[in-house]
């Protein structure tokens, strides 16, 4: 049986380096929750952060939202995502959540349901400084400002924009959106509109630009440990896939191994048999989308690496490493254990791998 080890410890270290880091700017610290909080188990990992001094969420799908309520937290949670889909904005009110406001007709519906059931919706408005996604075009407002002062049960906490490219080595375009953000929030406060918490920097930003962190920073992937930037406040990778040897067989030498022949025995060979593969989330790759030839080439020669890099590929069974032979199989992949002769059916192994891509019908664990 397999399952995901989460190592309470050193998760409870890094909340707390975020935290002290968070401080030293009096900035708010919202822990983002999305894609089953980052393959941690949504509500365990949500019910972990609050219980070690979080106090808001943030989620990017009404179902994780309404999920978060039906589990019993009534933390504040904010929806990142902004929408116009009457049904959504309606759940989302009855669940006493937190909506992102990202365009003209999302004001309208969101006032409109509002006024219908007499309360006032808590908001916070998206400006779009250069992702392309949600949120108010940042040259474009138009008619953002009387159509703000135009709602009646709407009031707005807070307002946000999201960095494209934080991670990068070549901070222009990071600082071109940030500026961009502050003259918006210039533009709405001088037109006498509330903006409430201000907030712009993702894991990465909020490692690199201490002085973007403003009122309030979005962490998801710096509580794990497994971040874009370089490391210098001491995390520690969260996430263990705990699994056993499933059978042990004797191979000939000249004998293929996997799928795609790319791999045969160059002399009688020992293997073992571990049930994991590509599907539980092993060895998986972030694949970004590009266009620009000199991307394209770039994620060419990256492939080309990757694939004499995965020929060395090893797993850790004790406390020495054994290579993997042949391609990664959807759940299986097998492993050369010839110089070991103690090995044996059921021994247990860890492999290192980051809790997003684990499916989430393997069990989180956590210890």
């Amino acid at each position: 049986m397999k399952a995901l080890l989460i190592n309470k410890k050193d998760l409870k270290h890094n909340i707390n380096v975020i935290k002290e880091k968070a401080k030293k700017t009096e900035t708010k610290v919202i822990a983002v929750v999305k894609g089953n909080g980052y393959g941690l188990g949504l509500i365990e990992y949500s019910k972990f952060l609050i219980d070690n001094g979080i106090s808001m969420l943030a989620v990017a799908t009404t179902e994780d939202a309404v999920a978060l309520r039906k589990a019993g937290i009534k933390e504040d949670i904010l929806m990142m995502s902004s929408t116009c889909i009457e049904e959504e904005v309606k759940l989302l009110i009855e669940n006493n959540i937190i909506i992102t406001i990202g365009s003209k007709e999302s004001i309208q519906i969101a006032d409109s349901l509002a006024r219908k059931f007499e309360i006032t919706i808590r908001a916070h408005l998206k400006i779009d400084t250069g992702f392309g996604r949600y949120g108010f075009v940042y040259n474009n407002l138009g008619n953002l400002v009387d159509s703000l002062k135009s709602i009646t049960n709407i009031k707005i906490e807070g307002t946000f924009s999201h960095f494209s490219q934080s991670y990068a080595k070549n901070e222009e375009w990071t600082k071109m959106q940030f500026d961009r953000f502050i003259s918006v929030i210039s533009f709405l406060q001088n037109n006498k509109i509330e903006t409430g918490m201000l907030h712009i920097c993702n894991s990465s930003a909020f490692l690199k630009y201490p002085n973007m962190h403003l009122n309030a920073v979005r962490i998801g992937s710096a509580f794990l440990g497994r971040i874009l930037v370089q490391n210098t406040v001491g995390l520690k990778k969260i996430g263990v896939l705990r699994t056993n040897i499933t059978e042990i067989k004797e191979l000939p030498k000249g004998y293929n191994v996997g799928y795609s022949n790319t791999f045969k025995t160059k002399k009688d060979t020992k293997v073992a048999i571990i049930p994991v593969g590509y599907f539980d989330g092993y060895n998986v790759r972030n694949y970004p989308d590009v266009y620009r030839f000199i991307d394209k080439a770039r994620y060419l020669y990256n492939d080309i690496k990757n694939f004499f890099k995965d020929k060395k590929l090893k797993v850790t069974i004790g406390d020495k490493k054994y290579r993997v032979m042949g391609k990664i199989g959807m759940y299986h992949m097998a492993i050369d254990i010839t110089s070991n002769e103690n090995i044996k059916i059921n021994e247990t192994i860890d492999l290192d791998i980051n809790p997003l891509y684990v499916d989430s019908s393997i069990r989180r664990e956590y210890v």
